[in-house]
């Protein structure tokens, strides 16, 4: 029983913390019915209904199939670890950043040892990471934080898209040079023998996808599509279900309750409103480094209305510590599982391109918010 605690604590952390914080907070201001008022329903709705989706995809082998095919085509290491990164970051654009990386993780392991580039593993597996969390920035569905803050704070999809683009494209750009030192060495993939995909499935499976991410844009009420994704998966893939990362919707919610409860306190409230005043971008950043973007997100929404600021600094702040995001700890966790003697080589590397990307972001965004107000 005690084996089982400790593992479930190791393989959720960030969940077992955002409890636990919940938890003291509810010493703090006790329950009543102001707490109904702090869990933001669509967000939870939205994120349990692409989530749902993508597993069934997964089920079904669709990321797979799809990234072998595009993989078949690569020639060289140097275009490999390109082809990986712009899958995961287009993957994170669209699926959402830990499941883009649960999806192609694997794809990059596969890859590198068939062709005998290991050694490679934990340089592509950062930038894959790094990818994932910033790819995601551009929609509003690729970051959990993203899905939040357009929800809560009721942003047009056109400003959104407007607010990201320039730290996406630097970003790109960033990352597609990271890869170029890599030599350009030939390269013999291993070609697996795939099932072709079921054309029913896979068909009913893309249009709930596509549904989601309406519910998302506001086109169509997100309980609707919940509701009809729930039942539709009861009947045809339960497994889907299953395999819903279920403590990171209950992370929300703690991170939900915690967050309401400390907006309730004056003293915390008078402190964060004060800082978020003078500078929310940093601010954001800094406090991602600390407690990660999405309970930042969370937390800081409740003090400041710049949420501009606020969504830059939470998406650009998910780079850094290897606990700035739980992207992060996802892929930290895969590596150190395919790769248990290299953790060390693996911590500097990511510190290094991770303080790389955080201060050229944040240093560029910061000076074009000087020139574009």
């Amino acid at each position: 029983m005690v084996k089982k605690i400790v593992h479930f604590v190791k393989m959720h952390v960030v969940f077992c913390i955002a409890a636990l914080a919940a938890i003291i907070s509810c010493f703090l201001i006790p329950p009543d019915e102001g707490y109904l008022s702090y869990i933001d329903y669509k967000t939870i709705a939205c994120l349990f209904a692409t989530l749902a989706v993508v597993c069934a995809l997964r089920n079904i082998m669709f990321f797979t199939i799809l990234s072998r095919r595009i993989v078949r085509i690569v020639g060289n290491l140097r275009t490999l670890a390109i082809t990986l990164v712009v899958m995961t970051f287009v993957g994170s654009m669209l699926i959402a950043n830990d499941m883009a990386l649960i999806t192609f993780l694997p794809l990059g392991y596969l890859s590198l040892s068939v062709t005998g580039q290991e050694k490679h593993s934990a340089f592509i597996f950062i930038l894959q990471n790094i990818s994932a969390n910033l790819g995601g920035m551009l929609t509003p569905f690729g970051n959990p934080q993203n899905l939040y803050l357009y929800s809560y704070f009721n942003i047009p999809t056109g400003e959104f898209l407007q607010i990201m683009l320039p730290p996406f494209l630097l970003a790109v750009t960033m990352l597609i040079i990271c890869c170029l030192p890599l030599p350009a060495e030939k390269l013999k993939v291993d070609e697996q023998v795939a099932k072709p995909l079921p054309k029913v499935k896979t068909s009913l499976y893309i249009a709930l996808f596509i549904l989601s991410i309406l519910a998302v844009f506001r086109i169509i009420p997100y309980y609707i599509v919940a509701v009809l994704i729930l039942v539709v998966l009861l009947f045809i893939d339960r497994e889907a279900l299953a395999a819903v990362d279920y403590p990171l919707l209950l992370t929300f919610v703690a991170f939900f309750i915690f967050a309401g409860n400390m907006s309730r306190l004056q003293v915390l409230n008078d402190l964060l409103s004060s800082l978020l005043e003078k500078n929310t971008f940093f601010v954001s950043i800094g406090s991602c480094q600390v407690i990660s973007n999405v309970p930042t997100a969370i937390l800081l929404s409740r003090f400041t209305t710049n949420y501009k600021d606020l969504l830059l600094g939470v998406n650009i702040g998910g780079t850094g510590t290897l606990i700035a995001s739980l992207a992060s700890l996802i892929t930290f966790s895969e590596f150190k599982t395919l790769y248990p003697t290299e953790v060390k080589k693996y911590i500097k590397m990511f510190v290094l391109l991770n303080l790389l990307f955080l201060v050229v972001l944040s240093g560029a965004t910061y000076l074009l918010s000087l020139f574009v107000k």
